[in-house]
């Protein structure tokens, strides 16, 4: 009997104890519903408050080891908000552009087009992917380096003339107007004290916000990693690769050997020395690289320093994701490598990375037909596929 009644009580226990979890987990989703009606609405079937998509804790691969985050972690309510803010077209003057239509997720977050359209104009610059902006040891952004941080840098096609129209110069209203119209819109009012605890807009906000998704997202689903896992070393052949793509990346990653007047006689061709595996990030302390044209105008630019990572220069297939270098003059793979293979020393550049003079000479990479083909696919091998098609990078908007 005593047995029986001890079952008994455990067996109401058990009832009890799970009434009480999902009266409880009902009471939670009901708050999140009342008390974020505008959220639901414009983004039901998008944004789920009570089970955010992972931004935080990713996984990162452990021989990725740079991250230029610093005070700024990664949340998942931070990175929500960023999303919403990096798709809404109300960011613009007039609501017709958002971050995302000069960085396009189908391009790895870069664009096709040789220069993005703005609001009054097309972009000075060719735009840059944003994929793996986290994973680098250069803090500074924009070709030129203009911006300090990524939080500085994301809002300064904002205040752009050109590109999204707040930026109080010519007949422009500025950033404080545009803080003023977001704080009219119901779902930011909500959002913001979901994620900081106040309905009170600011830029460090916005900032803080757009820099967390940007930086969260990240493409380590390559066949590069893929071999990258088996092995202590990227100096080391990847089991995964063709003969092809290991010779390509033994080219990539060894120095080339120069005689007196700057012509290769052996070695590889050192892009690892700008380019470091396996973050493939650029080098903080690197100069230009010889391209010193400006976008749509004449006349020469020398301050064009940073770049972004190589990863996913391309789709998995190979095809495009769009031009590249700041004037978007360079349209493939080969074209890029041919432009490595010789370097002219133009009048006026000034500003001309070291390592592509040596000797004093321009180099010359004297490639041959298959190590072309066996750079470019080592490269190719740089892409992953989850970054072009992962919902919580998609827009949020219905």
């Amino acid at each position: 009997m005593k047995k029986i009644t001890s079952l008994l009580l455990f067996a109401t226990f058990l009832i009890v104890t799970s009434c009480s979890k999902n009266e409880s987990s009902d009471s939670s989703a009901a708050e999140i519903t009342d008390s974020y009606p505008n959220v639901i609405a414009a983004f039901s079937g998008k944004i789920d408050l009570n089970n955010l998509n992972n931004y935080a804790n990713q996984n990162i691969p452990t021989y990725i080891t740079k991250d230029n985050t610093a005070g700024n972690p990664i949340t998942d309510k931070g990175a929500t908000l960023g999303r919403v803010l990096f798709y809404d077209k109300n960011l613009s003057a007039n609501n017709t552009i958002s971050c995302s239509s000069c960085h396009i997720q189908a391009n790895a977050f870069g664009d096709v087009a040789i220069a993005s359209d703005g609001i009054n104009g097309t972009t000075t610059r060719h735009s840059m992917r944003l994929v793996n902006s986290r994973f680098s040891r250069e803090n500074k952004f924009f070709w030129d380096e203009r911006a300090a941080t990524l939080e500085l840098q994301t809002t300064q096609p904002i205040q752009n003339h050109i590109e999204m129209g707040f930026s109080g110069t010519l007949g422009d209203a500025n950033l404080t107007v545009l803080i003023a119209k977001l704080q009219k819109i119901g779902y930011y009012k909500e959002l913001f004290k979901y994620t900081y605890g106040s309905e009170i807009i600011t830029e460090s906000k916005i900032q803080q916000a757009l820099a967390q998704f940007i930086r969260s997202i990240q493409s380590f689903d390559s066949k590069y990693d893929a071999g990258r896992a088996l092995v202590a070393s990227d100096g080391q052949p990847f089991t995964n690769f063709s003969a092809q793509e290991n010779q390509g990346k033994n080219l990539f990653l060894a120095p080339p050997i120069f005689d007196a007047t700057g012509n290769r006689t052996s070695g590889g061709v050192g892009c690892a020395v700008c380019h470091a595996a396996p973050e493939f990030d650029i080098d903080p302390n690197t100069k230009n690289n010889g391209i010193i044209g400006v976008l749509n105008a004449p006349g020469i630019d020398i301050t064009n320093t940073r770049a972004p990572s190589l990863r996913d220069l391309v789709k998995p297939n190979g095809s495009s994701n769009g031009s590249f270098m700041h004037t978007g003059n360079l349209a493939t793979i080969q074209n890029v490598i041919g432009h490595y293979g010789s370097i002219n020393l133009a009048p006026g550049n000034t500003n001309l990375d070291a390592r592509l003079a040596p000797n004093g000479f321009g180099q010359k990479l004297n490639l041959t037909a298959p190590e072309v083909n066996a750079l470019a696919a080592f490269i190719q091998t740089l892409s992953g596929t989850n970054v072009y098609v992962d919902t919580k990078w998609s827009t949020p908007f219905k």
